[in-house]
């Protein structure tokens, strides 16, 4: 129901009838309609979260799990997926409880890419002074592209996004672009 709505367009009426309960029993498990809100983005994220989870425990070399990172984190991925985070992140600005799970997510991503960036340093296979601006910087184009890719229809190809932020990753670790 919130990712064909909107999280700002999503009643908890509607929620409850989407899920056969009552209104009352929604708000029996939820204080608010924010929380409940925050919730329902925490459970929809939590699949990304165990991807993230399965590329930190890699034991591959810190050139595959940036690769395999990379291409999660893609805007060119599911358009639903990026459509909901972009909704989180707006309504987030008038809801304290989804902007803390919205941040919480956004920085164990950011921490997964800078321990990596930083693990590929230490082995010699990446050349960077500082994993946590890389990281900040790599995610802060991600996020954009995905911006412009999925609010603005036919702006710019996801063939153009995934290049640029494929560029991007390799010129902040040291790499060739066919490396990530």
């Amino acid at each position: 129901m919130i990712a064909a709505r909107g999280f700002g367009h999503t009643r908890t009426l509607d929620i409850a009838r989407a899920a056969g309960v009552s209104q009352a029993l929604l708000f029996y498990h939820f204080e608010t309609k924010e929380q409940l809100i925050a919730e329902a983005f925490a459970y929809a994220a939590r699949q990304h979260l165990n991807a993230i989870g399965k590329i930190e425990r890699s034991p591959n070399s810190p050139t595959e799990r940036l690769r395999a990172l990379i291409r999660l984190s893609s805007p060119g991925t599911s358009a639903a997926g990026w459509r909901i985070w972009i909704d989180a992140w707006s309504e987030s600005m008038r809801n304290p409880e989804l902007e803390a799970t919205t941040r919480r997510m956004d920085v164990h991503g950011r921490t997964v890419l800078k321990e990596i960036i930083a693990a590929g340093v230490e082995s010699g296979e990446f050349t960077c002074p500082d994993p946590e601006a890389s990281s900040w910087r790599i995610f802060g184009m991600i996020d954009g592209l995905a911006v412009q890719l999925h609010v603005h229809d036919k702006l710019i190809s996801r063939r153009k996004v995934t290049q640029l932020v494929r560029t991007a990753a390799a010129m902040e670790v040291g790499l060739t672009v066919d490396d990530v």
